[in-house]
């Protein structure tokens, strides 16, 4: 148990269509940890909202967070790794998102806070995006700016552009490529519209599971996931598996197939995996 480090997925994987664990996963996974299982998560969430989603979670290791670009500790909130676009980087992007017309949610460090910004003006705001900033209205991290300059702001981490797949198909045809950028281009869970996420290079759940790996002086990783940007981590990983609902991509990927996250796929899989009664 305490040569291997287990990493799940949490939206799609660890929690329910509700966007929350179950009482049957909390309490299964903190018992475990109570015995020295070495778990986390690596999710696109920020620390902010994977708080909200994993209440009840005692928070033992660091939390891999935007896909990576941050890795948390999960009971301080102090950051363990952090990574930024360089400000020529950002303005690169800001170029590029300005030749499709594209405003999107910029994430960084302001001021020495923590902002999501975003160009307020409502004739650029898809509805994926305004679905995003309507279930986000008491987030302090919201930043609105009426300024097209004030978007880029700050030292940026990660940009999320929120439209029909389509539309955002050129832009990520044209910087998928870059040598210096990661990034991912999905439909939304549970929703219609397409997300495309970008970071920088070192940002991903396999970087930061391998960070992980290193600083706990583990062995081996063992990893859960669902979705398309869960294929770095489960490369990385020595066992990889996918929950019955995961895209079929990531199911040919995965050394199995596990129960479904409305079924407790992850916790029960560990249950019987270490051995519990």
């Amino acid at each position: 148990m305490k040569n291997t480090l287990y990493i799940t997925d949490l939206d799609g994987t660890l929690l329910n269509r509700r966007d929350r664990l179950s009482a049957f996963t909390v309490h299964t996974l903190n018992r475990l940890l109570d015995k020295g299982m070495l778990f986390t998560f690596a999710t696109a969430r920020s620390m902010l909202s994977a708080r909200v989603v994993t209440q009840g979670l005692s928070p033992r290791f660091p939390w891999i967070v935007y896909n990576g670009a941050f890795i948390i500790d999960g009971g301080t909130g102090e950051p363990v790794f952090q990574t930024f676009f360089t400000q020529e980087q950002t303005e690169y992007l800001r170029a590029e998102a300005g030749l499709w017309g594209f405003f999107p949610l910029v994430y960084g460090i302001v001021e020495g806070k923590e902002r999501v910004s975003f160009y307020e003006n409502q004739a650029f705001l898809h509805p994926g995006m305004a679905y995003y900033l309507e279930c986000r209205q008491n987030d302090r991290r919201m930043r609105p700016v009426r300024a097209q300059d004030e978007l880029y702001k700050g030292r940026v981490f990660y940009m999320t552009f929120i439209h029909q797949k389509e539309a955002l198909a050129p832009l990520w045809d044209r910087v998928k490529d870059f040598c210096w950028l990661n990034g991912t281009f999905q439909q939304e869970l549970y929703r219609q519209e397409y997300w495309l996420e970008l970071m920088p290079r070192q940002a991903t759940k396999a970087q930061g599971a391998k960070r992980l790996k290193e600083s706990l002086g583990c062995s081996r990783i063992v990893a859960f996931g669902d979705a398309m940007n869960d294929l770095p981590l489960f490369a990385a990983a020595d066992e990889s598996y996918a929950v019955a609902n995961a895209k079929e991509e990531l199911k040919a990927a995965a050394s199995a197939v596990i129960g479904s996250n409305e079924e407790d796929g992850v916790a029960r899989f560990l249950l019987e995996r270490l051995g519990e009664p």
